[in-house]
């Protein structure tokens, strides 16, 4: 890839990450409950299925996804109630009354990286998108192996970088909040209603 070309995929993948939506929602309510630190976890969750697009789109089964209303519809609706149910579960969660834990968060690195990889895995605009990104980009005279290598590992550090210095970043600021019971309700009540609003939009969209 040369490097006219990579810029444009830097600038283009930018933009694309700082573009709020469940991923953001997802790296903002990790790093409220467990901190900034461990919020890292849910965000190589979030990126290993940004791998498994860029492989779907690669392949060209995301054109089958594109074209087939059903399979497209399926995902949708699939993510969508997913990401009600993420909501209404933070929206009804109790507050933590353990200094310790409301401090360092008792949700294992696993079960976050497993969410990260769900909240983004069941989100067909993300296969939709990559088949309209990676054509962009990819050149069939060169070695399409490095040019997707160079594709996903510039997705991927990107993301990672706006998700955890930016959103979880900025989730720090919020992080008071967390330490009396009124705080910890306000804000399960808001990011419930967050990752509701997203599943709604992504079933109405």
């Amino acid at each position: 890839m040369n490097p006219s070309l990579w810029l444009a995929l830097l600038g283009a993948q930018t933009l694309i990450s700082f573009m709020p939506g469940a991923g953001a929602v997802n790296t903002m309510s990790n790093a409220l409950a467990v901190g900034f630190r461990r919020s890292v976890w849910g965000i190589l969750g979030q990126q290993a299925a940004l791998l498994v697009h860029i492989g779907i789109a690669g392949a060209g089964v995301g054109l089958l996804v594109a074209n087939s209303p059903l399979a497209f519809h399926l995902i949708r609706y699939t993510g969508a109630a997913y990401l009600v149910y993420l909501g209404v579960r933070r929206f009804l969660a109790k507050p933590d009354h353990s200094e310790v834990r409301a401090l360092q968060g008792s949700e294992g690195a696993l079960s976050m990286f497993r969410r990260g990889v769900w909240v983004n895995l069941l989100n067909p605009k993300a296969i939709v998108f990559f088949l309209a990104l990676i054509p962009q980009f990819i050149r069939p005279e060169e070695p399409l192996l490095r040019q997707y290598g160079v594709l996903a590992a510039t997705v991927v550090v990107v993301d990672v970088l706006v998700m955890w210095f930016f959103y979880a970043g900025t989730a720090r600021s919020f992080r008071r909040f967390t330490e009396d019971e009124r705080g910890q309700t306000i804000l399960n009540r808001t990011f419930g209603s967050l990752f509701v609003g997203v599943g709604a939009l992504l079933a109405l969209a």
